[in-house]
């Protein structure tokens, strides 16, 4: 478990919290939930309600459609967006590689913190962006591959 001084210092790093004010980041800390994981566990399945954003503080996740690795997440990388914007069941899979430390945070504190701070809502969009263009360049280097 992280101390509240070693949680804020790490929010802090994370890509989609960077260039938010320190107040803020001080509240977003103090309401996420901090959640641990053994090797090989599920965070969610493909296809579960998705009402929550995760952080990885330590160790790995893969995230997979129907048994095929899309992405694995280490410390500092977010996962779970999608669902926690658009209120569909998960479209993938997450699952822990090794023993894992996560953030949470849920869809209710997120909408507030977009609310106060729309800021967050433009790293989130721009993080699901590059996601989403490096899953097309995978795609394009196996369709070039056939």
């Amino acid at each position: 478990m992280l101390t509240s001084v070693d949680r804020l210092l790490f929010i802090k790093q994370v890509p989609i919290f960077k260039e938010l004010r320190d107040d803020f980041i001080v509240r977003l800390a103090s309401v996420m939930d901090e959640l641990s994981f053994p090797a090989n566990d599920t965070i969610f399945r493909q296809g579960d309600q998705g009402r929550s954003l995760y952080i990885v503080v330590s160790g790995r996740v893969k995230v997979d459609i129907d048994n095929q690795q899309l992405v694995v997440f280490s410390k500092g990388e977010s996962f779970g967006e999608m669902a926690v914007f658009d209120a569909q069941p998960h479209s993938t899979s997450a699952t822990t590689l090794e023993r894992c430390e996560c953030l949470e945070l849920t869809q209710e504190q997120l909408y507030d913190a977009i609310e106060e701070t729309p800021e967050i809502a433009v790293n989130i969009i721009g993080a699901l962006s590059r996601r989403i263009r490096e899953l097309n360049e995978k795609i394009n280097a196996i369709g070039s591959n056939n």
